[in-house]
């Protein structure tokens, strides 16, 4: 029974080993994956926006969420402070945002009420800063993983090395006391 629980711990710790080298990869392949994402995007930050991306380039996860929070401030900005679900869905013949489709104005080519554009701002700007978000959530996940990476690697190292120093060590039945040792007893 003890050479199973050795063997045992022997296998546990290689598997942690292997799921600790295993996520450590994964991590650091997930993380370089987001980086070169957003460096291909030439993504720069306006003047106003936070000090980490204002006039540079995001190059990552928490840049990305950064320049987001600074698109939704533009966007904000653009609509009078307001948001998709507070503006109307069309445009009256005064051109004031309405959601009632009678007193909309009618665009003359489709003969359809006319959107309101300022609408349009909010799903572009929400497509683009849900891209960024999810950009700086996938970073964040990357470095989980890298840490979880590091941790299964030394548990599993300092596993080992217990379950070998326990192989190593005599079981008391296989110790016999010396003969001069049962002689004086």
């Amino acid at each position: 029974m003890r050479k199973l629980f050795q063997y045992g711990g022997i296998a546990a710790s290689i598997i942690l080993i292997a799921f600790g080298a295993g996520s450590l990869v994964t991590g650091i392949g997930g993380r370089a994956e987001v980086r070169d994402n957003l460096k291909r995007e030439q993504i720069v930050g306006t003047p106003d926006m936070a000090k980490s991306v204002a006039n540079k380039q995001v190059l990552t996860g928490a840049q990305a969420k950064a320049f987001a929070t600074g698109m939704r401030r533009h966007t904000l900005e653009a609509t009078g402070g307001q948001t998709y679900a507070q503006m109307g869905r069309f445009l009256d013949k005064a051109g004031k945002p309405t959601n009632d489709e009678k007193v909309a104005a009618i665009d003359p080519r489709s003969g359809k009420p006319v959107d309101n554009p300022a609408r349009n701002i909010w799903v572009t700007e929400t497509a683009l800063t849900t891209a960024l978000n999810t950009s700086f959530f996938a970073e964040s996940v990357a470095t989980f993983a890298i840490v979880m990476g590091v941790a299964l690697l030394l548990v599993g190292g300092g596993f080992l090395v217990l379950t070998l120093r326990v192989l190593r060590q005599p079981s008391a039945k296989s110790v016999r006391q010396p003969r001069a040792a049962v002689a004086a007893s």
